[in-house]
Parts: C-alpha cells; structure tokens; sequence
C-alpha cells in the first residue's frame, strides 16, 4: 500500500458516511484501521505480524472526554484524535482563534496533523474563548482539553 492509495481511503472515508474502517493486508503484512473524529477508534497503521503489545501502545484506548465543570459556565473543547496540534494554518498566518474571540458553532479552531494528514478541527459549540489549553506545535491526545469556551 503507497501513500496515494492510503489518500484514496482516507478521501472515501471524508466523502462518505464511514465512522470507522478496518483493512487488514497478507501481503505485505498492514493492518490498517481508521475512525472519524469523535468515534471510539484512533487511526493506526502497524505491521500485521508485530506483537500485539507494540500494536496496543501505538493506539491509544479512547479515554472519555473530560466534561467542564457545570457551575463555571465554561465548555472544554476536547481533542478529537491524536496527533500534532498547530494554531495556525501556516508558520506565516495568523492563528485561526485567540483568547477573547467569539466563535460559531462550525468555526476551525485548530489543526491536527495526525498521519501526515492535516485535520480542520471545527467547533462544537458558539461562544467565546476563554483560554487556550495547549502550546502550538505540540503532541496532543484523543480527549485532551485543548480551549475552554465560554458558551453563548
């Protein structure tokens, strides 16, 4: 399997109502498995024929989401995958939100690059950010707090 062909999958899978996706290749020994964000699944892409604790290290179980606390009005915004989270589109643009601006429900927050792939990650909620939870360029986990965002 060559990197336009794991595209093409990855292509399909945005295109079409697939939450989760699991290929499993003899030759030459991939197994390869996908999950839309959200989903309990984390994307992996590990040789068939090494040992299952290897396999379970490189896919981290799906821990829950940690809630915000109902009485400070604030919503943790919460990593949907694993990967490297950048703010800005490009080294040279701006970020996509700071510290006071107000979002819609649907607005990009931030990327995720996971799998050389480059994730927008959208808003679930209006409101504004109230603080921003993680340094640019740095390694995140599936259910990490990334923003809290006061809702409107």
């Amino acid at each position: 399997m060559d990197l336009s062909e794991l595209k093409g999958i990855i292509s399909l899978m945005q295109k079409s109502d697939l939450t989760e996706l699991e290929i499993e290749l003899q030759e030459p020994n991939i197994k390869l498995r996908l999950a839309r964000p959200g989903t309990a699944l984390v994307g992996g892409l590990a040789p068939a024929q090494a040992p299952q604790q290897q396999i379970a290290s490189q896919v981290q179980p799906a821990a829950p989401p940690t809630p915000a606390k109902a009485d400070d009005g604030l919503h943790s915004f919460d990593s949907p995958m694993v990967g490297t989270f950048y703010r800005k589109p490009s080294p040279d643009d701006a970020a996509f939100v700071e510290v006071g601006d107000v979002v819609k429900k649907g607005d990009v927050l931030c990327i995720v690059e996971a799998m050389k792939v480059m994730n927008e990650i959208h808003s679930d909620v209006a409101g504004e950010i109230i603080e921003i939870l993680v340094e640019d360029s740095t390694s995140i986990e599936y259910g990490q707090a990334l923003f809290k965002i006061r809702k409107s």
